[in-house]
């Protein structure tokens, strides 16, 4: 299907719209008449020496990073992969990836993905098909419609088309690991190691593991393990398999369980996993040295309200109220740009309720 036949789509609709992608990352209950990106795939524009890409909504993330291996590329915020683990069958999609802003590890070193989309192409609810940004990084002026789209589920808009910037991929990547770390120390010797000038990439912590990782050119990489080592003396260089754990292979959630995310301060992620496990939680994982909080804790236990602290809990299963509730004034604000962007609240209206 074209674009031009999607927008119309959405112009005769009298309904709700589900937009759907590859079906790995959709949070909420699904409702309304399914519209699908899937037959939007192709790399339209990459070029390497400039470090960009554009690329239909939906093309598989994985014939995208395919593309940018054969150039030794990659993308900054090394998308998560957690379709396994919900025990969705789907093929991630480039546009779901930016829809959902799906950031994994390298987010600490290299920001979000919505720090690396430049633009987009979207269908806004009257069918009418819009371009924000452009193909190369550049100050904004006006209202920051990429961004925005970014990490918006869907509500907003229906995705066509992505640009990304890029990243040289790492000529070595060096794992320090210490084992048997309670979570305040283990937390405390990430943020440790990322108030360092050694460009930590990555900083974990669960099942009694504690990772970091240094990525760049070979000699820097070392003498960079070998500082940390000496000021982190519980660490030593190990394997890891930083691309398997992207699959979040730890945390799939069996029947009658329900996986969260919960994004807090990391000088909370200690505190807040504590509270986690007492209202119920039975794994425990942090990311960005404690900033990022997952846990598998039954159906019936409700962790939003056993936050200790500011935080803002995601469930990622197909439940109601999956989104963290808004503040009244950003609440306030949230509605009046779905009326502007979909006044006929036709996009995945159930999904952020």
């Amino acid at each position: 299907m074209s674009v031009e036949s999607l927008a119309a789509q959405i112009r005769s609709a009298t309904g709700p719209l589900n937009i759907t992608g590859g079906g790995t990352r959709a949070i909420g209950p699904a409702t309304g008449t399914p519209i699908s990106t899937e037959s939007l795939t192709g790399i339209t524009h990459y070029d390497p020496a400039a470090l960009t890409i554009i690329a239909r909504a939906g093309t598989p993330l994985a014939a995208v990073e395919a593309a940018l291996a054969e150039n030794n590329q990659i993308l900054p915020f090394e998308p998560i992969l957690p379709g396994a683990a919900l025990g969705r069958s789907g093929a991630s999609t480039i546009g779901g990836v930016v829809a959902a802003n799906a950031s994994g590890a390298r987010r600490i070193a290299a920001g979000a993905c919505r720090d690396a989309a430049l633009g987009l192409s979207f269908i806004d609810g009257l069918g009418q098909i819009h371009r924000a940004g452009g193909r190369v990084m550049k100050n904004v002026t006006g209202y920051d419609t990429t961004r925005l789209l970014c990490g918006s589920h869907g509500t907003l808009g229906l995705i066509t088309e992505v640009a990304l910037k890029l990243l040289p991929a790492p000529q070595t990547t060096l794992t320090l690991r210490a084992e048997g770390l309670e979570d305040g120390a283990a937390i405390a010797a990430l943020t440790a190691a990322l108030a360092t000038p050694y460009d930590v990439s990555a900083a974990q912590h669960g099942a009694g593991v504690t990772l970091l990782r240094l990525e760049g050119f070979a000699a820097s990489v070392q003498a960079r393990a070998a500082a940390l080592q000496n000021l982190l003396p519980q660490f030593a260089l190990a394997e890891h398999d930083w691309q398997a754990a992207r699959a979040l292979p730890r945390l799939a959630p069996a029947q009658g369980e329900t996986l969260w995310r919960i994004s807090t301060r990391p000088s909370f992620g200690a505190a807040t996993g504590a509270a986690l496990r007492a209202a119920g939680a039975s794994r425990i994982a942090y990311d960005w040295a404690g900033g990022l909080v997952w846990a598998v804790a039954p159906d019936t236990a409700d962790l939003r309200a056993a936050l200790p602290h500011e935080g803002h809990a995601t469930r990622m299963n197909r439940h109601a109220r999956a989104f963290h509730p808004e503040p009244a004034a950003n609440a306030a604000l949230t509605a009046a740009l779905r009326q502007k962007f979909d006044p006929k609240s036709l996009f995945n209206p159930a999904r952020m309720a």
